[in-house]
């Protein structure tokens, strides 16, 4: 899965020195880092080269390196991008399930989980929406039973949050799969990641420079109105292009309608995993990706975005 930045991501404060990047380099909004601080350093020559303490040259080599490959893949011999596919949301699952533990004490299964997760991803590429919907099923009935090896204490609590891992990360990146199965999948996958890094970017561009009005200050603080409003603007811009130019049979009113619900989409993921962190208490889900965090810090956006690309493409193109 790509790089790509966090959808509505604003600056808190328009006036800081070293603003945060959008794009798809970079995390355009940081999220507040509510750990336990240590007493205050004196500034290095080396962390004035960091902009809100991550490394930008770290973040820019990563990025571009990890957006060549995906690309190469998804153009190259698409059982490539999916084996891509699989590896994110296994890395998401483990990152995911490993947070939970740390700070909530829950014991969501891993082992059935990134099987399950990995078949879904495949089915869904192989045998369309029903077999994703199949293995979702098998899935959930895994972490009902692998759990049953434990002590029955708050196994219900656990379960739970194993299901809903399922669903949250390899269930809805299956329909990426579902995607890159059409004729023009690889057009198709790569109109949903281009609108996803265009409604992102314009987010920032728009909310660095004239945010003023917060969207969901006690969610994620740096996300402004201003931001929302260019990152739908610009999205719609980028689908009316990307429908008309890539898409086979389609039009660019479809693209208009298809950028708007990206960038909303965008936006509610970026929010809901600021939601999961804060609950967590943590600033990131991981340290995998120098400069990003984790794989699921990248993934936020992209997660419910892709269903809403999907479903609107077989509205307007049909599923082939």
């Amino acid at each position: 899965m790509p790089i790509v930045p966090d959808a509505g991501g604003d600056q808190d404060d328009r006036d800081q020195g070293a603003a945060d990047f959008g794009g798809p380099l970079f995390r355009d909004e940081q999220e507040p880092d509510i750990r336990p601080q240590e007493p205050a350093a004196p500034q290095t020559a080396n962390a004035a080269k960091k902009s809100a303490g991550r490394d930008l040259r770290a973040a820019i080599g990563v990025g571009v390196g990890l957006g060549a490959v995906i690309l190469a893949s998804l153009f190259i011999y698409k059982p490539v991008f999916l084996g891509v596919i699989v590896v994110a949301v296994v890395v998401g699952l483990w990152e995911l399930t490993s947070r939970l533990a740390e700070k909530k004490a829950i014991r969501a299964p891993l082992v059935p989980l990134a099987v399950g997760g990995a078949a879904m991803v495949v089915a869904g590429f192989v045998n369309g929406a029903e077999g994703a919907w199949v293995a979702m099923a098998f899935t959930a009935l895994a972490v009902l039973v692998w759990r049953m090896t434990e002590p029955p204490e708050d196994y219900l609590r656990d379960v739970t949050a194993g299901i809903f891992a399922a669903f949250y990360v390899p269930f809805l990146a299956t329909f990426v799969a579902l995607m890159l199965a059409a004729d023009d999948g690889a057009w198709r996958v790569l109109t949903f990641l281009v609108l996803t890094v265009v409604s992102d970017t314009g987010a920032y561009a728009v909310g660095w420079r004239f945010g003023k009005n917060k969207l969901a200050p006690r969610i994620s603080p740096g996300k402004t109105r201003e931001g929302l409003l260019g990152a739908v603007a610009f999205a719609m811009v980028a689908g009316a292009l990307c429908t008309h130019f890539l898409i086979d049979g389609g039009v660019w009113w479809q693209g208009l309608l298809l950028g708007l619900a990206v960038a909303v989409s965008a936006t509610l993921g970026d929010l809901g995993e600021s939601m999961i962190k804060r609950d967590l208490g943590i600033k990131d889900m991981g340290a995998l990706l120098p400069g990003h965090g984790g794989i699921m810090d990248r993934l936020d956006s992209l997660l419910p975005t892709a269903p809403v690309v999907w479903l609107l493409l077989v509205v307007f193109v049909g599923s082939t």
